[in-house]
């Protein structure tokens, strides 16, 4: 098993369609522009193409205003990818429609079927272990149902919490590298990352944590110049994206793409 996890070929993403616009979010600061928030995606797919991935669009869905946000829908792994439970009822008909798109790419498919709730926004794969961070989104029944398909694979599990008030545990921390974790103070202060080098989010720029290393590139959304700053001075290609749309619905760089 490999911990460079951070190494990807292909990507899948899906355009925003125009109920972008009504899409979830925890705090309302007022509704995205559907317009922008397809210029700003296409910025983003055309980063992902620099990175060195092949990417697969889809087109939006209609009926499911947080489609676009195609990473809580699947887990993609070495042996395979394994399908969600959103727990946004809203967002349970999203899944079947990946399944066609994701399908012929993995060797295997297998599916979350319930009571419990996973969304992968909560899910970070480091190489070495999984980190799944219980949420409003993710439950305990969910957890151990992917638990069980993911020990088959040989891969080890492990429980954490999502800081109070933030949606995903993803939200607060990415990987950076192999054995590299960003992290907000929040979330880095729970002890969840001992025996990995932690890199802190200025404190103002906690939105940053939320970023995506592909290949050679680190995605991050534009707007946090200490964050930028301090992740070029440790010899990070940085790459910023426009995200003020997606923000709007609580939207980041990892939930825009699934990566394998």
């Amino acid at each position: 098993m490999t911990d460079r996890s951070w190494e990807f070929t292909q990507a899948v993403t899906r355009r925003p369609g125009p109920e972008a616009a009504t899409g979830l979010r925890a705090v309302d600061t007022g509704n995205p522009d559907p317009e922008r928030m397809r210029a700003q995606h296409a910025i983003y797919v055309a980063t992902l193409r620099e990175a060195g991935v092949t990417v697969t669009e889809l087109p939006p869905l209609k009926g499911f205003a947080d489609a676009q946000f195609v990473e809580d829908t699947a887990l993609s792994l070495p042996e395979g990818v394994i399908m969600m439970r959103p727990g946004a009822p809203s967002r349970l008909g999203e899944v079947g429609s990946m399944v066609p798109a994701l399908a012929p790419l993995f060797k295997e498919v297998r599916q979350i079927t319930g009571p419990g709730h996973v969304e992968a926004g909560d899910i970070l794969f480091t190489g070495r272990e999984i980190l799944v961070g219980l949420s409003a989104r993710t439950d305990a029944a969910g957890v151990a149902e992917l638990e069980q398909i993911v020990a088959g694979w040989g891969h080890r599990l492990r429980v954490v919490q999502t800081p109070p008030g933030v949606l995903h545990f993803k939200t607060d921390c990415s990987l950076l590298g192999t054995g590299t974790i960003l992290s907000t103070s929040r979330l880095a202060a729970s002890g969840c990352f001992t025996g990995y080098d932690v890199v802190v989010v200025p404190e103002g720029e906690e939105a940053a944590a939320n970023l995506i290393r592909v290949n050679a590139l680190i995605l991050m959304a534009g707007g946090f110049p200490r964050t930028t700053a301090l992740l070029r001075g440790l010899g990070y290609g940085v790459r910023e994206v426009p995200n003020s749309e997606c923000a709007l619905i609580d939207g980041g760089m990892s939930c825009l793409s699934l990566r394998f």
